[in-house]
This record gives structure tokens, sequence and C-alpha cells, in this order.
């Protein structure tokens, strides 16, 4: 037997969760349907502040990686106020 669920939510969660559900072809109901199951076989749920590694920052950590590597835009070890102030000035 289905039952209906009542929630609240932002309308622009609710409808950019419905888009991209769309796009993968499935419903909203879905998507919701499968978090709970999950919830449940697991019991767990998982809330994060940290950032998740997607592929623009795996990109952007690529150029950093590439430049030390290469010895490029990167400063020397600066162990006083003033060597900092003296190496920001000479740049």
């Amino acid at each position: 037997m289905k039952v209906i669920i009542n929630i609240k939510t932002e309308k622009e969660i609710k409808e950019n969760a419905q888009s991209i559900a769309k796009e993968i072809g499935i419903s909203l109901s879905d998507v919701i349907n499968a978090s709970l199951r999950n919830f449940i076989r697991t019991r767990e749920i998982y809330f994060s502040d940290t950032p998740r590694m997607t592929p623009e920052f795996e990109k952007i950590l690529g150029k950093i990686d590439k430049n030390i590597k290469e010895g490029k835009n990167i400063s020397p070890k600066l162990s006083s106020s003033k060597e900092v102030n003296d190496y920001l000035d000479n740049l």
C-alpha cells in the first residue's frame, strides 16, 4: 500500500531536484524513495559541510600540482612579517 508523505522544502530545491531526476529518467518520488530505502538499509544519514571533490575542483588541483612540479607560482619560505612584506613589495 502506498502512502503520501508531505514535506516542506524551498521551491528552488524542488525544481532543481525534479529537473535532475527528469534528466536521468526518474521521478522525484523515486529519488526520495531511494533515499529512504538507503536510510532504512544503512540506518545512517550523512551530513557534511566539507566540500566534495568535483571535476572542476580536481582540474584546479591538477593545475596546482603541475605548477608545484614545474616550480612555478610558488613563493619562498618566509619566516617573519618583515620577510613577507619585503617579498610582497618586490613582486
